[in-house]
């Protein structure tokens, strides 16, 4: 895992979510962040539940942390295990596509 990857990691997993009040590191939401090429990062996460109504909210929360780590110029956040994953997917990512 690059440094970078590791500061993504950190800075995501002090998400806290607004329904357990635990972090996303203590639930284990981040499934894997990929560092794709300098600067560029990827960011898997799976909601508590398949269903969970703020899914969406928590993928631009994501991003937004990830976005804050300093040398992350862009961020790409995957829903993964949730009914609605590809249009969460897509509307999280979509200015970068």
């Amino acid at each position: 895992m690059t440094e970078l990857e590791d500061k993504v990691r950190e800075a995501v997993g002090k998400l806290i979510d607004p329904e357990t009040g635990l972090s996303f590191a203590e639930m284990n939401l981040v499934a894997a962040v990929k560092e794709q090429e300098p600067g560029v990062v990827e960011v898997d996460f799976v909601p508590s539940s398949p269903f969970c109504p703020i899914a969406f909210k928590l993928a631009v929360d994501v991003k937004k942390a990830a976005t804050t780590v300093a040398g992350v110029k862009k961020v790409f956040v995957h829903c993964r295990g949730h009914m609605m994953e590809q249009q969460i997917n897509e509307m999280v990512n979509k200015e970068q596509q």
